[in-house]
């Protein structure tokens, strides 16, 4: 092999296979949100205190006896330990030993933030001061990060604009908007604007409830009526992320935080789990292997949604996101051979 096909990483086909009651890309990503049932989790909140004096509400899973690994979630937009994918993906992890914990984004966590900023799909801040942080808590402890959609893409860009960080020794990252620009014209048509409506719904809702204790007018300039008026994300981006954030707007968010721009940079063994048919996004998105840095792989599948990856009968339906996940942790993470490998029940 040469040298040069060294250089970069690879794409290989997913082993995730459709069912066939659950073909389509809005089944699949719907099915595990709104009917499958959640794990079984009990997990405890604590608060943790940020440089601006704000605050981010940090989720941990079961605490294990003798731990002997950390598995860091991030999650998606607006999303919380109550999402359908945190909530299972902690239960499925919590086990070998490993201690779960997730960062909840500024204002997700059910309280509002302190301050005006919030969080935003290349935000990594927060995420930095969080990880640096769970490693002076766990200094000898091996850890993987998994980050989910929004959450993806944060983790994709952390790492490329790190690349000799000493915080994760392996990282996941699922359904992620490598390219905003791109994700949010996708959204914004047939049926995927009923997410969009969605979604945006509970960004107004948290930016309105901020707005009553915080004076916004000279950073936005927007009564609530305008707030309302939205009607996509590529509207909000312009007129509250960018401004909020410090872009010039949308288009230079998009551009400056997209994870497909440093994909390239990543050290540490990375995995990309992508479906090609996921509503949020379209085939644009997806890069070239010569994209990739040599310790990334993207692993693609025809179908499967948005987080989605269903398996099963339609009677007892599985998600497989959750094994491969679990596995690709097991190659990474000790197990502790006083805890059973096994599934929650």
């Amino acid at each position: 092999m040469s040298k040069s096909a060294l250089a970069h990483g690879k794409i290989v086909k997913s082993q995730f296979r459709i069912p066939t009651w659950a073909k389509n890309r809005h089944i699949q990503t719907i099915w595990p949100r709104f009917i499958q049932k959640r794990l079984p989790l009990t997990y405890g909140m604590e608060r943790l205190t940020l440089p601006d004096d704000d605050f981010v509400d940090v989720a941990w899973g079961p605490k294990p006896a003798e731990p002997s690994g950390v598995v860091v979630l991030f999650h998606g937009l607006e999303g919380s330990i109550r999402s359908h994918y945190a909530n299972d993906m902690m239960a499925t992890l919590s086990v070998n030993g490993w201690q779960v914990v997730m960062m909840h984004y500024r204002g997700c966590s059910g309280v509002p933030n302190l301050k005006a900023r919030a969080y935003h799909s290349g935000e990594t801040e927060d995420p930095s001061f969080f990880l640096q942080w769970i490693n002076d808590k766990f200094p000898s402890l091996p850890k993987v990060a998994i980050g989910f959609s929004l959450g993806g893409n944060m983790l994709l860009k952390l790492l490329g604009e790190n690349p000799a960080q000493k915080w994760l020794q392996a990282a996941v990252a699922v359904s992620s908007p490598l390219k905003l620009s791109e994700c949010a014209k996708s959204i914004n048509h047939g049926f995927s604007r009923v997410y969009q409506k969605y979604l945006l719904a509970s960004m107004k809702n948290t930016l309105k409830k901020k707005m009553a204790y915080i004076d916004y007018r000279k950073l936005i300039q927007l009564t609530e009526d305008d707030v309302d008026s939205m009607t996509s994300f590529s509207q909000f981006d312009e007129k509250i992320t960018a401004p909020l954030h410090g872009f010039a707007d949308a288009q230079d968010y998009y551009e400056k935080c997209s994870a497909y721009h440093f994909l390239s940079a990543i050290h540490c063994p990375t995995l990309v789990l992508h479906s090609i048919d996921d509503p949020f996004m379209n085939h644009l998105i997806v890069p070239k292997e010569e994209e990739l840095a040599r310790s990334v792989t993207l692993e693609l599948s025809e179908r499967g949604g948005h987080v989605g990856f269903m398996q099963g009968s339609i009677l007892k339906p599985k998600v497989w996101l959750h094994e491969r996940v679990k596995r690709f942790v097991s190659e990474v993470l000790p197990i502790n051979s006083d805890t059973p490998y096994m599934d929650p029940v």
